[in-house]
C-alpha cells in the first residue's frame, strides 16, 4: 500500500466500490485533503492555548479553570497528532493482517466496559443490543476500530448511544451499527432538512473509515435529521462453511497480530515520581506510537483515571503498596484483564501477570529497553 491508496474504499465482489463511501475525487486529492485537515485539527486548540499562554505571561495569573483549559487543548492538538500517526500506518505499506475468529459481540462488549468511566462521566448512556456473531479479521484492528467508532460516537451524541449486532440474512454477514443523536430534535425546523455538524466529519471519522476499508468491511453511513447511523458489514463471518477462506488464513485463538505498531494509539498511564525512571521509560516506549501520559504518585493516579481508564498502568516499584493493591482491585472489579506491569529495581528478568499472583507483569529495569515494548504488547494483546 502506498499514500495514494488512503482513503480508498474496498472493492465489492461485483467491482463495484463500496456504495455507501463512494467518492468523486482522485486518491491522490484525498490525501492532501487529509493532510490540511490534520494541519486544521492541530492548529485549532494550539492557538488557543498559545493565546492562554501569552495571558499568563502578561498576567502572571492563572485559574484552576484556565489551567484545566490549557491542559485539554494541548490533549486534544496531541490526540490529532496520534491520529494522524495512526493514519500514516496506512500509507506506509508495512500493515500485515493475522486473521483471527473472534467473537464480535465479546471484543465490542470489553471495551464498552473498559470504557465505562469516561462514558458516565460525560453523561452518555450505552445501549448495546448484540447477538452473537463470529468474525474472521485482525485482532488488532478491530481493536483499534471499536475505540475510533466509541471516540467518534462520544464526541457526537447528544444523550444515548445504541450499539446493535445482527447477522444479515443474504449473504450471512454479520453486521455492527451504531446509532446516536447528534443534535437535539428540537433545533430541527419544522422537519426541515437539517446540514450535518462538521464533527461527524473528524479526523477520527476518517481514521474509523480508514480501519474499517483497511480490514475489508462495508462501511454506510447516514446521517437524516437529527440522527446519524453508522453501519459496518463484515463480510468474513465464520460458518461451518466459510468460502473462499481456507485454513491457513487463520489463526486460532488470540496470537498478538503481525502489525507494525499493532497497538498504536492506546492509552498508558505511567506512575513514576524520578525523572531518571520516567526518561527510561519513554525511550522504552518511543516507538509504539502510544499516548503516554505521567502521575507522580497512586494518588494522582487515582484522580487521573476517574472520569476514564487508560489501556495500562505502568509503576515503578517504589510506588508499589497498599494503596496501589486497593486502587488495583477497584480497576479490576471492573475491567478484570486490565493490564498493571510493575518495574522492578533490580533485575533482568519478565514476569507474565499469569505467573504473579497479583494479576501484575513485572519487568526488571536492567531490561527495560528490550523488555518493556514486548512485554506491553503482549499482556495488552491478551484482552483483545
Amino acid at each position: 500500500m502506498d499514500m495514494s491508496e488512503v482513503g480508498r474504499p474496498p472493492v465489492a465482489a461485483n467491482g463495484s466500490a463500496n456504495p455507501s463511501s463512494a467518492d468523486s475525487r482522485a486518491p491522490n486529492e484525498r490525501w492532501h485533503e487529509l493532510v490540511a485537515q490534520i494541519g486544521a485539527e492541530v492548529a485549532a486548540p494550539l492557538t488557543a492555548a498559545l493565546e492562554r499562554i501569552n495571558t499568563l505571561i502578561s498576567t502572571g495569573r492563572i485559574d484552576r479553570l484556565g489551567l484545566r483549559a490549557l491542559r485539554d487543548e494541548v490533549e486534544a492538538a496531541r490526540q490529532v497528532g496520534m491520529v494522524g500517526q495512526q493514519l500514516t500506518r496506512f500509507a506506509s505499506g508495512r500493515l500485515r493482517q493475522s486473521h483471527e475468529r473472534l467473537q464480535l459481540a465479546d471484543v465490542l462488549n470489553g471495551v464498552l466496559s473498559h470504557r465505562s468511566r469516561e462514558t458516565q462521566a460525560r453523561g452518555i448512556t450505552l445501549k448495546p443490543m448484540l447477538k452473537p456473531a463470529e468474525v474472521i479479521v485482525d485482532a488488532s484492528l478491530l481493536f483499534s476500530l471499536l475505540n475510533s467508532i466509541l471516540d467518534w460516537a462520544l464526541a457526537n451524541a447528544q444523550s444515548s448511544i445504541e450499539f446493535a449486532i445482527d447477522i444479515k440474512t443474504w449473504p450471512a454477514h454479520a453486521r455492527l451499527s451504531c446509532r446516536f443523536a447528534h443534535r437535539p430534535i428540537d433545533e430541527l425546523d419544522d422537519g426541515a432538512r437539517a446540514v450535518a455538524p462538521r464533527g461527524l466529519d473528524s479526523l477520527t471519522w476518517r481514521l474509523l473509515e480508514q480501519t474499517a476499508w483497511t480490514m475489508g468491511l462495508l462501511v454506510e453511513r447516514k446521517d437524516e435529521g437529527h440522527v446519524s447511523l453508522l453501519t459496518l458489514e463484515f463480510p468474513r463471518t465464520a460458518s461451518n462453511e466459510m468460502e473462499g477462506v481456507s485454513a491457513l488464513e487463520i489463526n486460532d485463538g488470540f496470537a498478538p497480530s503481525t502489525n507494525s505498531q499493532p497497538l498504536a494509539g492506546s492509552h498508558v498511564l505511567v506512575i513514576a515520581s524520578r525523572r531518571e525512571m520516567r526518561v527510561q521509560i519513554r525511550d522504552a516506549l518511543r516507538n509504539m506510537s502510544l499516548i503516554i501520559d505521567f502521575v507522580n504518585s497512586v494518588e494522582e493516579a487515582v484522580g487521573f483515571c476517574r472520569e476514564g481508564l487508560p489501556h495500562a498502568i505502568i509503576i515503578e516499584a517504589i510506588q508499589s503498596g497498599e494503596r496501589f493493591a486497593q486502587f488495583r482491585d477497584e480497576i479490576t472489579t471492573e475491567v478484570p484483564d486490565f493490564v498493571f506491569i510493575e518495574i522492578v529495581e533490580e533485575g533482568n528478568a519478565f514476569e507474565l501477570s499469569s505467573f504473579s499472583g497479583t494479576n501484575v507483569a513485572r519487568v526488571g529495569r536492567e531490561v527495560l529497553a528490550n523488555s518493556l515494548p514486548p512485554a506491553l504488547m503482549f499482556e495488552l494483546s491478551k484482552g483483545i
